[in-house]
């Protein structure tokens, strides 16, 4: 959301954020497909397409009312986001983060074939996708700028990586080894984008080939180090909040972005980023996402069959007392009274 915001090309770098993201998602989808085979890729589709649906509906209605938009039957793409949906000027800056989503759709959809292919070919899987985007980029190829396909091969390795993490092969490989590997790829990767720097300077989202050589050693870094099991329910109660609504976060921040950006423009003023306007333009946006997730976050928790609230904080359980200890000497414990 800051980077979003501000546009700070460095935040890229210190912290490569997609492929994190989609890192962790094939590490939990892993996870998934071991405990209940191919049926979880209908349970992750169950919970993330109902807000996916009120945001498409919200865009479509406000499109056709403001600038237009022609009927045409990719706009079902809006609820089965199997490519880019249609967008009119007017709305493209809002609904521009709707990319994820539909390549989070793609690797859900193809984990159990990608799990066993990584399972049985590790290090082509990793290889393969990362040959095949060098060569769009390297051949001029229209689709090394963008959509499914370029998305697909882009993100793929950092996928592949949670698989990883998840059986746990990067934790079994030497400490060393690791750090090697992730040294030579990081030295290449960031070579690579300070020699020849893009449309917004030294910004990874402009240069795919670095940006996945920068990311995957980051990923070999944090995921050789990180916890096997990653314990999503147990997390501190701020944390777990903000995972119970962080597809609403992500579906609206853009939309927050929008509206300050256009309320400061009616009124004549320029965001200046590297000022102190810029803290202010982050809190604002910030503040304003909260508001937008009050309203739709309940999606999530409906679509996770949760009771629907609108601050997801969980609960503490009952206690009840429980007694131990030799009779002459018995002690009052809390227990929780599901035990």
């Amino acid at each position: 959301m800051t980077y979003h915001t501000l546009g700070f090309w460095w935040l890229t770098v210190i912290f490569p954020a997609m492929g994190l993201m989609f890192a962790l998602g094939g590490s939990l989808m892993a996870s998934s497909l071991d405990r209940t085979g191919v049926s979880a890729v209908r349970r992750r589709l169950r919970r993330i397409l109902p807000p996916v649906w009120i945001s498409g509906t919200i865009a479509i209605s406000t499109m056709y009312f403001v600038g237009g938009l022609p009927a045409h039957w990719r706009l079902l793409t809006w609820f089965v986001p199997v490519s880019d949906p249609p967008t009119n000027e007017w709305a493209s800056h809002w609904l521009a983060m709707i990319w994820y989503i539909r390549s989070y759709f793609w690797f859900l959809v193809l984990s159990p074939v990608l799990l066993w292919t990584f399972r049985r070919w590790p290090i082509p899987s990793l290889l393969v996708p990362f040959t095949v985007l060098v060569t769009l980029v390297v051949s001029g190829s229209p689709l090394a700028t963008g959509g499914t396909i370029r998305d697909f091969f882009y993100y793929a390795p950092a996928w592949m990586l949670g698989f990883a993490h998840h059986d746990g092969t990067l934790q079994k490989l030497p400490k060393r080894l690791v750090w090697f590997v992730s040294s030579v790829l990081a030295i290449v990767g960031l070579a690579m984008l300070f020699s020849a720097p893009g449309p917004r300077g030294y910004d990874l989202n402009d240069a795919p080939v670095s940006d996945v050589l920068w990311s995957t050693a980051f990923l070999l870094v944090a995921l050789a180090h990180a916890p096997r099991r990653l314990a999503l329910g147990k997390a501190d109660p701020l944390v777990e909040a903000v995972n119970r609504r962080a597809l609403t976060i992500y579906l609206w921040h853009q939309a927050a972005i929008t509206i300050v950006v256009d309320v400061a423009a009616v009124i004549g003023y320029a965001w200046n980023p590297y000022a102190w306007d810029g803290v202010l333009e982050l809190v604002l946006v910030l503040s304003l996402t909260a508001m937008l997730v009050l309203v739709f976050g309940w999606v999530e928790d409906v679509a996770a069959r949760r009771k629907p609230t609108l601050v997801p904080v969980r609960r503490a359980p009952r206690t009840e007392p429980v007694r131990i200890g030799p009779p002459d000497r018995e002690m009052l414990v809390p227990e929780p009274a599901n035990a």
